[in-house]
């Protein structure tokens, strides 16, 4: 049963079945097991360094699975600091601010009610995926004997880091004297608890900020739109909300606020790779020279933002895993993924829904543009968006278009397929295998609408059977 709940970066199932109090009290178990030994194995003998952060969101069943999973942990030699119910980068910033050997935080983040599940982090708040620990934890659960329950010494502790956590998020947000509006919607997800916590009701805390709230109920179980804002679909109330209000900006949150999507003062959704040119160069005027890491399907504006700016462009491959180690690596100021994921140096490298929002808010209002103003520049070369097609041998299919497109620009395989023929043809793709499903993701920019129209229609028949979108 086990192996239908660990997923490619997190621990994630329907409850309670798959996913259910036993299970997660062996999910404790193994998390304790493998983040002591990890801590051991890097020398570290603080005396936080046997505790581990555990919080949970907003779903009806999350409380339940936190205290199995927090009797796990016990069980297996560790003790907890249980910081409640908060969003996943509050887990981070706890980690961290705490010094301790890792943390779970439960959540299934934008997946439907009935979903559940566990994302865990190690030491300085890495990320465990699948090559970076959670087969380890895996196993652990998998073979503990259950007779173990209540031996392992341990104890658990609430700890309310709400202030500190606040002080830290707030030390990103400096409106410069100006008013600025802002719709949030929190998509009865975590932002509901966070935003007025960190914020202030209706942003009452901050001269000069006005928060419109939507959706920021989260105590019913209950969505009144999937908290996925990667979604075009579920930005549409914001959309008119921002048009409504007359705000200079919307901000959808996903479910545990660790990701976020920006809608303009004219309701149009904001890239996240145009969102990411625009930080890029607002973090380069207050860092010359510094490195920021992109996800690699981002916009060609992006990069050329970076250069332009004199700084240095990392390319990623997708996922937090990387975006995280790459920011360490080069010491990366600033990153930003396609997904909504935003990275700051100034946060252990970690991603930060709070903090992206903090962010986002002083860079508009210390500039003297609307937000499509700022934008706009950006959004410069046409894009398919992400595209899926349906096909058995997947790898036959990025060989294919290996050999069809061998000798015109360049090919790389740092992430899926990458051919880049910008230069010579005006136009670049990136297809890349799903992890979990039959599935190939296309990506296309170009220079014009009619090279883009071309190129798909070059590319499509070598990948399969295209997905509705």
């Amino acid at each position: 049963m086990l192996g239908k709940v660990f997923k490619a970066y997190d621990v994630r199932g329907t409850y309670p079945d798959p996913l259910n109090e036993k299970m997660a009290w062996q999910i404790g178990f193994g998390c304790a097991s493998y983040l002591l030994e990890d801590a051991e194995k890097a020398g570290e003998s603080t005396p936080m360094m046997r505790h581990l952060v555990v919080g949970h969101d907003m779903r009806t069943h999350s409380p339940s699975l936190r205290d199995a999973l927090v009797q796990g942990i016990i069980d297996g030699g560790a003790s907890v600091i249980d910081v409640g119910k908060v969003d996943t980068p509050f887990v981070y910033f706890a980690i961290n601010h705490l010094d301790c050997a890792g943390g779970v935080q439960v959540t299934a983040s934008h997946n439907p009610p009935q979903y559940n599940g566990f994302k865990v982090s190690k030491r300085l708040a890495k990320p465990v995926g699948e090559s970076t620990g959670l087969s380890e934890v895996r196993k652990a659960a998998a073979t503990v004997d259950h007779s173990l329950k209540e031996t392992g010494g341990g104890h658990s502790e609430p700890r309310d880091l709400w202030g500190s956590y606040t002080k830290h998020v707030l030390s990103f947000l400096d409106l410069g004297g100006k008013s600025i509006k802002v719709v949030v919607d929190a998509s009865n997800g975590m932002a509901g608890t966070m935003v007025p916590k960190v914020f202030g009701k209706k942003g009452a805390d901050i001269d000069g900020l006005e928060i419109v709230e939507l959706y920021f109920e989260n105590t019913k179980g209950e969505f009144v739109h999937e908290p996925n804002p990667l979604v075009a679909s579920n930005l549409r109330d914001l959309q008119e909300k921002v048009l409504d209000e007359k705000a200079d900006l919307g901000i959808c949150f996903d479910g545990d606020a660790d990701r976020l999507m920006v809608v303009d003062e004219r309701g149009q959704i904001v890239g996240c790779d145009h969102l990411s040119a625009f930080l890029a160069g607002w973090f380069l005027d207050k860092h010359p020279g510094a490195s920021i890491v992109y996800d690699l399907r981002s916009s060609k504006a992006l990069e050329e933002e970076i250069r332009s700016k004199g700084g240095t462009p990392v390319r990623s491959r997708v996922g937090h895993v990387f975006m995280k180690a790459l920011m360490a690596e080069h010491g990366c100021v600033f990153g930003g993924e396609l997904s909504g994921h935003f990275y700051f140096q100034g946060n252990f490298n970690a991603d930060s829904g709070a903090i992206a929002l903090a962010t986002v808010l002083t860079a508009v209002a210390q500039s003297d543009k609307k937000m499509s103003e700022l934008i706009d520049p950006f959004r410069r070369f046409p894009q398919s968006g992400e595209r899926n097609f349906e096909v058995e041998d997947k790898d036959a299919a990025l060989e294919e278009l290996k050999e069809h497109f061998d000798g015109r620009g360049t090919i790389d395989e740092l992430d899926g397929v990458t051919i880049d023929c910008f230069e010579d043809e005006g136009w670049w793709c990136n297809v890349r295998k799903s992890n979990t499903e039959p599935l190939l993701r296309l990506n296309v920019e170009a220079r014009s609408d009619m090279q883009l129209s071309s190129i798909i229609e070059e590319i499509t028949p070598m990948l399969g059977t295209p997905v509705a979108h």
